[in-house]
């Protein structure tokens, strides 16, 4: 593929040692469906399938810098935020992006690690609804999150569909509300763009290989938009992918195992 072809896409987030979430997931989900992969590294994590042991945040200056360079000289066309850990560095990046706006962003709000590690200051959490989701082209949150963001119970479908709309009430372009959580034979998830709503269900897998799913998941919608997949087009692919990976899951570690990013693209997301 000529490199003028090649999309690129940025991932604002921390690193996972072990190697299964943040920008580890991020940047091979980008290569599984040909994109170039670029980086702004938010935070650096003792990490394993485990759990986390601890966090080093990175300071502000060399996350905006990072930002600043990639999209002066590779111009990515489409990006994501994963963990940003505090309150500063998420006023920061709002503001890198509203001065360096990509209108493919996509807004994964990280607050728990798989394990039940927080990886979100309480005080960040305002910062995310004021600064970040206003910005997002979509937000991805799990029902955990949604809660946090919008104040109401999602237990159930209706809960998923009640905290989509007032994700987009409060300024989000769209918002998918991830139904792993639930109880429940299926896995539901829903897309509200404010118009159109759209639901996906899948079998519920029996796994705890679920180490990087949300990352997985944004990085792979974030791909599709970089491709120039339209944003219901770039959801579903993304679902697709990531109920293949969590099937194929190696089983590795002595926790939560991470996906299997070598597993196939759903139809129409292979490359060009």
């Amino acid at each position: 593929m000529p490199s003028a072809a090649l999309p690129v896409a940025l991932t604002i987030a921390g690193s996972d040692s072990g190697g299964g979430a943040g920008i580890q997931a991020d940047l091979k989900t980008f290569h599984r469906f040909g994109v170039f992969g670029t980086s702004a590294i938010t935070a650096v994590t003792v990490q394993d399938t485990r759990g986390v042991r601890a966090v080093h945040p990175i300071p502000l200056e060399v996350v905006t810098g990072q930002i600043e360079v990639v999209i002066d000289d590779l111009a990515p066309a489409a990006c994501k935020t994963g963990m940003l850990a505090t309150r500063d560095l998420v006023e920061g990046v709002a503001d890198a992006l509203r001065r360096h706006p990509i209108a493919a962003y996509v807004l994964d709000p990280v607050m728990v690690a798989t394990s039940g590690d927080k990886l979100l200051d309480d005080d960040a959490v305002a910062a995310v609804r004021a600064h970040l989701l206003p910005l997002a082209a979509v937000v991805t949150p799990n029902t955990d999150e949604a809660e946090i963001l919008t104040g109401l119970a999602v237990r159930d479908e209706a809960g998923l569909r009640a905290a989509a709309r007032a994700l987009v009430e409060a300024g989000a372009g769209a918002a998918l509300v991830k139904g792993g959580h639930l109880e429940g034979p299926e896995a539901v998830d829903l897309l509200w763009d404010g118009r159109r709503e759209r639901v996906w269900r899948h079998p519920r897998l029996d796994t705890d290989d679920t180490h990087g799913t949300g990352c997985t998941l944004s990085a792979a919608i974030a791909a599709g938009l970089a491709r120039g997949r339209d944003l219901e087009t770039a959801v579903d692919h993304a679902i697709e992918f990531v109920a293949a990976a969590l099937a194929r899951a190696p089983g590795l570690g002595k926790g939560h195992g991470p996906l299997d990013h070598f597993a196939p693209l759903p139809p129409g997301a292979a490359l060009d």
